[in-house]
């Protein structure tokens, strides 16, 4: 812990003068480590495009009637499952799940501001958080968050101060924690995933939300909102309604999805591999979404939780952070790069420490989320700054992909 007070003044200046990028990239300056920070990419030429239109709603009569009494579930859904896994592992009672529909989590417990209440309660509301901050409030952020978890999705209880969780995401690999991210967050918007939970079966689908948002209701007729989720929200679906799949919550509740916001994920069929073009597509709909640091929701991302949440979408699990992402897959030549290929760029004219990741979309371009001053973007890999800074790219789109870690 060497050098904290020096090392927080020291971001803190990095921060205020713009100088940060990824988030999932920043150097642990507060543990002690000798590598600077990352410096933040400067963005080309906008070469935006519209988004195509949404694949239509997949019907569940493809996967076959749904007849589920009240206590099953698909166990695709990892939220609030009680799985034999974690009994025979005795981990059972540290398993939880998360009840907020995006929780952030923190590199220290209480380094909150005032500003942040709106992601740190039990009904968060990111929409207003991330609205109300200016540019300097957003950077200030860089450093005090590490990533983020979605509604449903399972953590590991490591431990506690005062009102505060100190958790691993399981679904989030890191070279930092051999069992996923870690982090900390308050225990408001947690839950003990053995308790209250729905014991799910293991032969139904789970409703994967593909928008940049939904809402969850209480009502088939979609009149009576109850919370609105991010992309890649994960939902056990109980049955069908008109118009809407019948999804069980973290806590056993039934709550309606739109159909034509999610698609479904059959836990006994394996996922049919993507192409790069597909991912390129579903990056699309997230053209000007705001760059959030440590972010991994419809709401805002960070340049590698955007890359990470657009592979665990289609069932690919790559790890969290760019430096880690930039290790993994198969290292592709520049003059051979396709759609859906990762890039990266480093300091030192690409030969230092990785910073930044972004995803190639062809025709010499990237769709990456480049920094907190900039939103969702297009742009030319032969924009200066990022041409000197290129540090090759990875192929992760193979046949022995494994599904995202829900």
């Amino acid at each position: 812990m060497r050098m904290r007070n020096a090392a927080t003044g020291l971001l803190f200046m990095l921060a205020a003068a713009g100088l940060f990028g990824c988030g999932g990239a920043w150097e642990q300056v507060r543990d002690g480590a000798d590598e600077a920070v990352a410096v933040e990419d400067v963005a080309g030429p906008d070469l935006t495009a519209s988004p195509e239109k949404p694949e239509p709603a997949q019907p569940l009569s493809e996967w076959g009637a749904l007849t589920m009494t009240d206590r099953e579930s698909p166990s695709g859904y990892d939220g609030c499952v009680r799985t034999e896994a974690a009994v025979e592992d005795g981990d059972l009672e540290r398993e939880y799940v998360v009840q907020a529909a995006v929780a952030t989590l923190w590199s220290e417990p209480g380094r909150n501001r005032l500003k942040d209440e709106p992601a740190l309660a039990a009904a968060v509301d990111m929409k207003r958080w991330t609205a109300s901050m200016t540019l300097q409030e957003k950077l200030w952020l860089v450093g005090k968050l590490e990533t983020q978890a979605l509604y449903g999705q399972r953590v590991k209880l490591l431990g506690t101060s005062g009102e505060w969780a100190n958790v691993i995401v399981p679904g989030q690999s890191t070279s930092r924690h051999k069992e996923g991210y870690p982090g900390w967050m308050p225990m408001r918007q947690l839950a003990p995933r053995q308790d209250g939970c729905a014991i799910e079966a293991s032969s139904r689908p789970v409703a994967v939300v593909k928008t940049k948002s939904a809402v969850l209701y209480d009502d088939p007729a979609g009149m009576a909102p109850f919370l609105e989720v991010s992309f890649n929200t994960r939902l056990p679906v109980r049955r069908e309604s008109d118009g809407a799949y019948v999804v069980a919550t973290p806590s056993g509740e039934e709550k309606y999805l739109l159909r034509s916001d999610a698609t479904i994920v059959a836990p006994d069929r394996p996922l049919e591999p993507p192409t790069g073009e597909r991912l390129v597509e579903t990056a699309k709909q997230f053209l000007g979404l705001p760059y959030l640091w440590a972010g991994v929701s419809g709401f805002g991302f960070d340049c590698s939780g955007f890359t990470h949440s657009l592979y665990g979408f289609h069932g690919i699990d790559i790890p969290r952070d760019a430096s880690d992402q930039a290790n993994e897959g198969t290292a592709v030549e520049r003059g051979s790069l396709q759609p859906g290929d990762l890039v990266f760029f480093a300091r030192d004219n690409g030969k230092g420490k990785v910073h930044h990741v972004g995803m190639y979309a062809g025709g010499g371009r990237m769709i990456h989320s480049p920094k907190s001053e900039r939103s969702i973007e297009f742009v030319s890999l032969d924009a200066p700054d990022y041409a000197k800074e290129y540090a090759g790219a990875r192929r992760y789109l193979r046949p022995d992909a494994t599904p995202s870690g829900y």
